[in-house]
């Protein structure tokens, strides 16, 4: 049965789509208009929002995290770095960007709910990121993958992401990405541990639903103690986690490089 009639399915949000069935949240990233496939301010602050509302619904068991757009997530919206930076050329703003990111992923780590990312299409960039912090991730066998960061300019300094991407998969094969900026297919992503299962774009929902349908039966007291033993064993492997400095990496690369590139085009 689906449920409309709950505030974590407020239709104040535009960003995301969410829709309760049962014990278990469907959350759908929602371009709209001529707005792509990004992770643009209005999605941080709509999903920061919905997983604050979840501590006060431990109902709530399983969270899955997909798209409606063409792809999963093509990165962030690199088009208001530039604004922020021409509205407060301090930084200050684009550092207050780089903060959501850094706080919508640790909810998403911390939050009760067990997290699905359902994914396809392109996850690029922090998309990419964004999916790592899901406790599950499955893809469609035609996705596609890429951190992309260097190859732009920019550091990979997105949600802390760097040292959630190297527990899950490794850090010799996500040094190799992020300095070649490769892309890699679903394979390549199972093999790494990025995704844990692979299927045929019309049959990834029933992947989906083989996690579900036993997830809500468990116990949610062991459910919620074993995510939080696997989170810290996670975090062990991440004791000089510099992910708080993101932030400030970002602004202060954006900052210095927009001259430089305006300098260039004259």
């Amino acid at each position: 049965m689906t449920e409309t009639a709950c505030t974590l399915t407020s239709p104040t949000r535009k960003a995301i789509q969410v829709e309760r069935s049962g014990s278990v949240l469907h959350v759908r990233l929602n371009p709209w208009g001529d707005q792509e496939d990004v992770l643009g301010v209005a999605v941080l602050d709509d999903l920061l929002l919905l997983l604050d509302e979840l501590h006060e619904r431990p109902d709530i068991r399983v969270l899955t995290l997909s798209s409606m757009g063409t792809d999963f997530c093509l990165g962030t919206d690199r088009t208001e770095y530039q604004d922020s930076l021409a509205a407060d050329p301090t930084g200050a703003g684009l550092r207050r960007i780089g903060d959501k990111a850094h706080r919508l992923c640790q909810a998403l780590e911390n939050t009760h709910a067990v997290t699905i990312a359902r994914l396809h299409g392109g996850v690029i960039g922090a998309g990419l990121a964004l999916a790592s912090y899901c406790d599950l991730r499955a893809g469609a066998d035609t996705c596609r993958f890429r951190m992309p960061e260097v190859g732009i300019g920019l550091p990979p300094a997105w949600g802390g992401a760097m040292g959630r991407l190297v527990s899950e998969a490794g850090v010799s094969r996500i040094r190799e990405l992020m300095l070649t900026c490769e892309v890699f297919d679903a394979e390549t992503a199972h093999r790494l541990g990025l995704l844990h299962k692979i299927a045929p774009l019309d049959r990834l929902d029933r992947v989906v639903n083989s996690w579900t349908r036993p997830l809500v039966r468990r116990s949610p007291e062991a459910l919620v103690l074993t995510k939080r033993m696997l989170a810290g064993f996670a975090k062990a492997d991440r004791t000089a986690d510099a992910s708080l400095l993101d932030s400030h990496l970002l602004a202060a690369h954006v900052q210095h490089r927009e001259p430089a590139a305006a300098a260039e085009a004259r």
